[in-house]
């Protein structure tokens, strides 16, 4: 198959496209690199600031649009931010996309009307971004949210691309659920893809090796390494309150006072992706976010690479996977005090750590291998 995936977010589509070619497919990946996360693209697009940056960027991706026809499938990352463009141009790309192609599917992975309106009309879920059992969550990332996805023109860009586009693709539990109810028939769930064949981490966690060899020590995967537990929390100052990294990190600084023989924070600010990455492989348990009830791309790659993650774990992200039996996330609710208990019983039973990283290994083996993702995706695709 000829393949086009427009847009980016945590390198869904670069991780899905490298899988697409390894099975033989033709792909292209046009995006902006998710933005500051610079990921890989066929063609990048990067709109630079300014008047004169709009123009530009513009003139580029009409001059690119004759390169785009002729595929036999379509995916945009979003209804309106697969191109830096504003909704009502994107709308026009988006319908020149479908005149030209034989298919076009639309990605189900992150902030659009759908979501939004879920979150903030229908309330289906027990808690999101937008509010907890106990509060309302409202900062400026939320309010700016709501405004744009419910009061603007992206409002009726979502509808009409999700009304008229041949398939709704929905990568987490919480934006399934959004899409779900309207569209029974067009929606499909496929896991996030991760890239698992390289990391010699997998390898020494495999099924094959794991009983042949020696066991990592209780705390880290060095075994040179100090006898503390590394947390691990990445911190952008401008959105720490968007998946509630405030929270986490107020609660894991408490544990650090509390247990200072026992517990090694490790705190990424403002470094380079490639600094952040060596950093997190470093450690022992990520913290990711509390107000989802899935591990989104952040907390997979951690969990591909032998980490134990906190974050999101609800019952039910495990049952839209059909998983039985593997528990490996440690499952937190939007409240500082359950994120101290949770980290605090991590400390207390480090003899849990070493099981928890081979659980994290295999539950991606099994939900969320790349290989595998990109054969769903085929399926969903020709259905």
């Amino acid at each position: 198959m000829k393949i086009l995936l427009f847009g980016e977010y945590s390198s869904v589509h670069w991780t899905l496209a490298q899988a697409l070619r390894r099975l033989g497919h033709e792909v292209c990946v046009v995006s902006n690199g998710d933005e500051w996360k610079a990921y890989p693209a066929d063609i990048s697009l990067i709109r630079k600031p300014g008047r004169w940056g709009a123009v530009s960027y513009l003139l580029r991706v009409l001059h690119l649009l004759p390169k785009l026809r002729g595929y036999d499938v379509v995916q945009l990352i979003n209804p309106v931010h697969f191109v830096d463009l504003k909704a009502e141009r994107g709308v026009r790309i988006y319908d020149y996309l479908r005149s030209h192609n034989k298919r076009v599917f639309l990605g189900a992975f992150g902030y659009d009307y759908h979501y939004v309106y879920d979150s903030v009309v229908r309330r289906t879920l027990k808690y999101c971004d937008f509010y907890t059992p106990t509060r309302e969550v409202h900062h400026e990332w939320n309010i700016a949210n709501e405004h744009d996805w419910l009061y603007t023109f992206k409002k009726d860009v979502s509808i009409y691309i999700a009304e008229t586009c041949d398939g709704i693709i929905s990568g987490l539990y919480e934006y399934d659920m959004a899409y779900r109810p309207y569209f029974p028939e067009k929606t499909t769930f496929i896991p996030m893809p991760i890239e698992t064949m390289n990391d010699e981490r997998l390898t020494f966690y495999s099924e094959e090796t794991k009983t042949n060899r020696p066991a990592p020590t209780p705390y880290t995967t060095n075994p040179t390494q100090d006898s503390k537990i590394r947390f691990f929390i990445g911190i952008q100052r401008t959105r720490s309150m968007l998946k509630g990294t405030d929270i986490m990190l107020r609660a894991l600084e408490r544990i650090v006072v509390d247990y200072p023989d026992r517990v090694e924070m490790v705190k990424a600010e403002s470094v380079p992706f490639d600094e952040y990455k060596k950093m997190m492989r470093s450690s022992d348990v990520l913290l990711d976010q509390i107000y989802s009830y899935t591990p989104a791309m952040n907390a997979l790659q951690a969990m591909s690479q032998g980490l134990v993650v906190v974050s999101g774990g609800e019952e039910e992200n495990y049952e839209i996977l059909g998983e039985e039996e593997l528990r490996p996330i440690i499952n937190v609710q939007p409240d500082e005090e359950d994120v101290y208990r949770q980290l605090e019983w991590l400390v207390l039973h480090p003899e849990r750590i070493p099981q928890l990283k081979r659980d994290s290994v295999e539950y991606i083996r099994r939900h969320h291998d790349s290989l595998k993702v990109a054969e769903r995706y085929l399926e969903a695709w020709n259905r």
